[in-house]
């Protein structure tokens, strides 16, 4: 026999789901709850990351199946230990901090280079004939994926590291970035947080050569 204090739990565990489901995130296409790992689609005329369920991830992923709207966000990671950038070609490439990621846009058919800052992504001029070097020094940047796949290049404190990211990861390092940094120097919580970050992205990504990455995809 059903007793009040039974139905009263039921009720409260009807809630207390229904919040649950309610403090998920959605997918921005079919509204469907999505967990905190998910993938992202790139609407390609406002340049926003949308949030996409597994079934509309799996109905995006083929090339045309966005048409010219929007691009499935690859998932590939690579860490790219072999990658060839000295502090001269570095330096050619006239970039103001340490921290930068690069990508082709499609639809204008031109590299970009951004920094994060505490304002958010800032736009450098790239030196395109630096830029053509690096890529004849390094094969793996003709498989990038156009608006979708980065370079990301660490050289903060000393590193020198150096990674083929979805567009995604180098827009988290941007709003980690954007939210923590104090003062001049950023203040000591971020830096820890970034060293985080690229703990966490290094702990995902598989070490690749980029000679063997660039034949293996043509």
């Amino acid at each position: 026999m059903t007793t009040l204090a039974s139905s009263r739990l039921r009720q409260l565990a009807r809630s207390s789901a229904a919040e649950r489901e309610a403090e998920l995130e959605r997918c921005e296409l079919c509204s469907e709850p999505i967990p905190p790992e998910h993938r992202h689609l790139l609407d390609l005329d406002t340049r926003e990351l949308m949030c996409a369920c597994r079934a509309c991830s799996l109905l995006f992923d083929r090339r045309a199946a966005g048409g010219k709207h929007y691009q499935l966000v690859p998932d590939r990671r690579l860490r790219l230990d072999d990658f060839d950038l000295d502090d001269a070609a570095w330096a050619d490439l006239r970039i103001p901090v340490e921290m930068a990621f690069f990508l082709r846009l499609g639809r204008e058919d031109r590299m970009v280079a951004l920094y994060p800052s505490p304002a958010g992504p800032t736009e450098s001029l790239l030196e395109l004939d630096s830029w053509e070097d690096i890529e004849r020094r390094n094969p793996v940047l003709e498989t990038l994926e156009p608006d979708v796949e980065a370079l990301l290049v660490n050289r903060a404190r000393g590193a020198r590291q150096h990674y083929l990211v979805p567009i995604d990861d180098p827009f988290r390092l941007v709003a980690l970035i954007r939210t923590s940094w104090r003062g001049l120097s950023g203040g000591k919580e971020v830096w820890e947080q970034i060293e985080g970050f690229f703990a966490e992205l290094s702990g995902k990504a598989k070490a690749s050569n980029s000679n063997e990455e660039a034949a293996w995809r043509t």
